[in-house]
């Protein structure tokens, strides 16, 4: 397998496997989820439980082939849909306990969302077939 390609491959189980733990996590402890739901949004609580499973489904989904390029334009479009709540969260100094609230965390923090969109961009493309070497 090409250099690259495995590097690939072992990013995308990074990112699987961390993106199914933040759908986790919404269950096991949704009330920091809920509280940075922006209050023009119906339904916090609903909305953290709905992006939880959407989260979970298209974490496994990058890891199932059939399913990878269309789990991560999903990805693609969730990472864009939350970054209001990120965006909340920061303008109005939401404090949640273990994550600092610092003007210096939250400028590395709100630009990371479009590395996890270019993350998620890079696995929308088709797969290179394997060729034997």
């Amino acid at each position: 397998m090409h250099r690259l390609e495995h590097s690939k491959t072992t990013l995308r189980g990074i990112l699987a496997v961390c993106i199914i733990v933040a759908g986790v996590l919404h269950f096991a402890q949704p009330e920091p989820f809920i509280r940075i739901v922006p209050d023009f949004l119906p339904a916090p609580a609903a909305l953290v439980y709905i992006s939880g499973v959407i989260e979970i489904m298209l974490g496994i989904g990058l890891l199932v082939p059939a399913l990878r390029q269309a789990s991560a334009w999903g990805l693609v479009a969730l990472f864009i849909a939350v970054f209001p709540a990120n965006l909340n969260m920061a303008i109005n100094h939401i404090e949640i306990q273990g994550i600092p609230n610092t003007w210096w965390f939250q400028a590395i923090r709100l630009p990371f969302q479009f590395v996890l969109i270019a993350w998620a961009y890079w696995y929308t493309r088709p797969e290179l077939p394997q060729t034997s070497q």
